[in-house]
């Protein structure tokens, strides 16, 4: 039996007061063929319902949805009525997701900035972390014209189908910038490096992963007056030019490696700069590669180094390594972007509507933290869902957003504790 929403249920209604004045620019959006002036469920309708089920975990599907938007305190503060569910499907075909964009570009303005490691406080680029992810779809978008969406084929033979988010993160602000959205196919003009290229911008230092790996992109950006961090191949063709000298600060962050290098040559596309080659020692972990290496089934291999290059060679190599760690960060936020914020389910299965799903989830990442002034994360996503459902008051809140900031304290003892050990 599917579980009923009561309106004592549906809590946080006041958060949309900051959110619907910015929505009623949408109303118009689509209407040009409304001749005759009957549509009821407008973009700005459609958007409001997507973030009511974005802030409310007690709504998990569409028809849940609908039911919420019938009762009289939803329908009052949002000034809505019940939509049919034809009209909810359909209606995205008409909206453009793009006019969405102007609320996220008025709402990055206002962002809070969660301060920057005081180690990195001399960069003078905005840290900007990109990478993408793969929201899975069903098979039936490959009736719907879209070629690139096919990525992927599981055990049963079924084809995989979904969409790319390709995102460029602000560390700061800890909420993407941009995001674009292809077929989750990885190729041509949408892979990686494509993509970011086609949206460079000046002043920042772009941090991604060996899918940005390309010395054509390194050219790029160094011509935007940016940088850029970068991992690549551990057997990627270069010319070395000069080996540096190790600080001990670059020896105590394992790096084993720094040298001046000239990317490509005999044919492979070369960098037309200063490119600086830094090898940091981690943890083996493995590795999964498409082709099997040698001695093994599974193509899986172990990899105990992480090779970056940078046209950043005035900064210490400890440096660049911590850049680079930080690329994870966006690793974490995807897990909250798909898991806590309701992009596992997808709303509309039509890129227009994947497209305004996921605006309205940087929208809702945004609006976090604009009221709290902290990075979202798990915990505060549970907060603010035990809220909506009725299971925590305001103060149950605030002393929860009050609450100090004790995150790696306990670690950074004991690592003290053991360095004393080691010297004494």
């Amino acid at each position: 039996m599917k579980q009923a929403v009561a309106d004592m249920e549906v809590r946080g209604l006041k958060h949309f007061k900051r959110l619907l004045p910015l929505l009623r620019g949408l109303e118009k959006v689509g209407c040009e063929r409304d001749t005759a002036g009957n549509r009821q469920l407008f973009m700005s309708d459609y958007c409001a319902s997507v973030m009511l089920y974005l802030f409310n975990p007690m709504i998990n599907s569409v028809r849940m949805l609908q039911q919420a938007r019938a009762l009289p305190q939803v329908a009052r503060v949002l000034g809505v009525k019940r939509f049919s569910l034809g009209s909810f499907s359909e209606s995205v075909r008409v909206f453009d997701p793009r006019q969405l964009q102007r609320i996220v570009e008025e709402l990055a303005g206002e962002l809070v900035s969660l301060g920057r490691d005081p180690r990195l406080s001399d960069l003078k680029h905005a840290l900007t972390l990109v990478d993408s992810t793969v929201l899975q779809g069903l098979t039936r978008l490959a009736t719907l014209g879209c070629s690139q969406t096919r990525y992927n084929t599981a055990r049963d033979g079924r084809a995989v189908h979904g969409w790319r988010l390709h995102t460029q993160f602000d560390l700061e602000t800890f909420c993407p910038r941009k995001i674009q959205i292809s077929g989750a196919r990885n190729i041509g003009d949408y892979r990686e490096h494509n993509v970011l290229r086609r949206s460079l911008e000046a002043d920042r230092c772009y941090v991604g992963d060996g899918g940005y790996a390309d010395a054509t992109l390194f050219n790029d950006i160094v011509a935007r007056d940016s940088s850029y961090v970068i991992r690549v191949r551990e057997d990627s063709r270069l010319e070395v030019v000069e080996e540096r000298l190790l600080s001990q600060e670059a020896l105590d962050a394992n790096v084993v490696r720094d040298a001046i290098v000239r990317l490509g040559g005999s044919g492979v596309p070369a960098t037309n700069h200063a490119t600086r080659l830094i090898t940091v020692q981690v943890q083996p972990h493995p590795r999964r590669s498409r082709k099997a290496a040698e001695g093994t089934v599974t193509g899986t291999r172990w990899t105990d180094v992480i090779v970056i290059v940078t046209n950043r060679v005035d900064l210490p190599a400890e440096l660049v390594a911590l850049i680079y760690l930080y690329r994870y960060s966006v690793e974490l936020f995807f897990r909250l972007f798909k898991q806590l914020l309701g992009m596992r389910h997808l709303l509309s299965q039509r890129r227009e509507g994947v497209e305004i799903q996921v605006y309205c989830c940087v929208i809702a990442c945004m609006l976090i933290n604009l009221q709290t002034g902290k990075k979202p994360n798990k915990l505060m996503v549970s907060m603010m869902g035990w809220y909506f459902m009725g299971l925590a008051s305001e103060q149950d809140v605030i002393d929860f957003l009050n609450k100090p900031d004790n995150t790696g304290v306990k670690k950074r003892a004991k690592d003290e504790l053991w360095k004393k050990l080691g010297v004494n």
